[in-house]
């Protein structure tokens, strides 16, 4: 955690009870039918997290989708379209044949899923029901993805994924301004399951002694484990790139998550010069890049390195040093995948 959120948060702890008020009022008001929940003729899977930033949440829903969609159904995945500038009640991302909206239109997360699942409709809306609705009437999708959904109380959902990482896990365990908790930890009494993301031997039996509590004060809801399945690092005009001692990366990112990139260069055993992290949803200009670049020489580096969800917003600029990016695809327990099958079965 850096220095400057360590101070934001020790400054707003005191706004932290307020703040859980608030959200406790808002869940108790849709709970109790004050706040209209609506529903849709499909099953809904909703994709969330109780803290803020970066959980895995890209990759499990792209797991998700991938593997519903070979079980015979046909999902569509519906996401709010954070720092997407396409402000329409329903924004088509991709449909099942192509991609119709650009990074900046559609959001990071929604281009860089449409782009990783081609055949598999990504819409995004403020109000989510509008198209989850356009989905299931246009596309004729049988099952819905919420991307980011454990706080978007105005859809019902059948099945409620709340995601924690496996080395942050709850982070300091207070409620928004006063730490990385969006709602108070009551909240989780209303998911479904919890899944562990980026469990690695380094923090395994630290996140299964978290699973442990979990399951202990939730009511038993089950919990599983992710890790990551496989890394390829790939040159997006050349192909997958192998990786050897005489390769030297720079590597930046705009993440929730830095280190959990960084580490993953570390594991697939990158030669790293630099790294050099951005706010989250940041906004590349010429300028930066150029930066980064000169950065990059200077340490003696000659290959840039990103995540897939920094690359998407790249493509405009001029970039004089060979760029690639690393995909990185979630592996989860086949105990996870039967409990989301049997989950279904029962609807």
């Amino acid at each position: 955690m850096s220095n400057s959120l360590k101070l934001l948060f020790f400054i707003g702890r005191p706004l932290s009870p307020l703040y859980g008020l608030t959200m406790k009022i808002r869940e108790k008001l849709y709970g109790g039918g004050v706040f209209r929940q609506y529903s849709l003729p499909v099953p809904i899977v909703s994709v969330g997290n109780l803290v803020l930033g970066g959980t895995g949440k890209t990759p499990a829903v792209r797991y998700l989708a991938e593997f519903l969609k070979a079980k015979g159904y046909k999902p569509a995945i519906i996401s709010r379209g954070y720092g997407g500038t396409s402000g329409r009640k329903i924004n088509v991302v991709s449909d099942t044949g192509q991609i119709l909206l650009s990074p900046q239109e559609a959001g990071d997360e929604p281009y860089m899923l449409a782009r990783s699942l081609p055949g598999i409709p990504v819409l995004t809306g403020k109000r989510r029901i509008d198209p989850g609705t356009w989905a299931v009437e246009k596309f004729h999708s049988n099952i819905l993805i919420l991307d980011d959904g454990f706080q978007h109380l105005a859809v019902r959902r059948d099945i409620d994924l709340v995601l924690f990482d496996g080395s942050d896990l709850a982070g300091n365990s207070r409620v928004f301004p006063g730490g990385v908790l969006r709602e108070p930890v009551s909240a989780l009494n209303r998911c479904t399951a919890f899944l562990i993301t980026g469990t690695t031997d380094k923090n395994r039996k630290k996140a299964e002694n978290f699973g442990v509590l979990l399951n202990s004060r939730f009511g038993n809801k089950p919990v599983f484990f992710s890790s990551i399945g496989s890394y390829t690092l790939r040159n997006p005009t050349v192909g997958i790139t192998p990786v050897s001692d005489e390769m030297v990366f720079f590597a930046f990112c705009g993440i929730a998550n830095p280190a959990r990139f960084e580490d993953s260069l570390k594991t697939l055993g990158i030669q790293m010069a630099g790294f050099f992290a951005l706010p989250d949803h940041a906004k590349y200009s010429q300028a930066t890049l150029d930066n980064i670049c000169e950065k990059a020489r200077h340490l003696g580096a000659k290959h840039l390195v990103t995540t897939e969800k920094d690359y998407v917003k790249l493509h405009a600029f001029d970039i004089s040093l060979p760029l690639h990016l690393l995909e990185i695809r979630a592996q989860e327990e086949s105990a996870f995948d039967d409990f989301i099958l049997k989950s279904l079965d029962r609807l």
